[in-house]
């Protein structure tokens, strides 16, 4: 079952297949009409995005995002199966202190775009990403604006 190559796999297959697959590494947390709820530890993120990528058919990162949880970030990915309009949002979490995951820029081209992004607002590092740097802001930020802690001008 592992090498098999799914173009239009339905929610339940992909929700059996991942559980089966990444048993421990990956939880399905739920699912709906087209969508599927995957959350995952960091070190197995890069080869989960290669199996559903490779095997499930999803052709297209939709967007990879941070989120800030005050005490720890969150990456979330929205990978899309174009046969079928299935979504699954994969979600990792990583400690405060060590915010790392690797990229998955060579997975998905259209990723490196969403992981420097990411980086820029949130200070998210995406190891291996070819060119992981500022999109908008001056490299000589010192700070991320879309952090908690981030304060605007004014506030105390």
């Amino acid at each position: 079952m592992s090498g098999e190559i799914y173009q239009a796999p339905s929610v339940q297959e992909i929700s059996d297949l991942l559980r089966d697959k990444f048993s421990g590494k990956a939880e399905i947390t739920g699912t709906g009409e087209r969508r599927v709820y995957v959350k995952a530890d960091r070190d197995s993120v890069y080869d989960l995005c290669v199996y559903i990528h490779d095997n499930l058919t999803f052709e297209h990162a939709t967007s990879i995002m941070g989120n800030d949880m005050k005490d720890h970030m969150e990456v979330i990915y929205h990978l899309s199966n174009y046969y079928t309009g299935v979504i699954i949002e994969l979600t990792t979490d990583l400690p405060a202190d060590d915010l790392h995951v690797r990229s998955v820029a060579d997975i998905w081209v259209g990723g490196n775009w969403h992981e420097r992004e990411t980086y820029e607002l949130f200070g998210i590092v995406f190891d291996g990403h070819p060119k992981l740097e500022r999109l908008l802001t001056p490299d000589t930020y010192e700070f991320y604006p879309f952090r908690k802690s981030y304060k605007l001008r004014g506030q105390e």
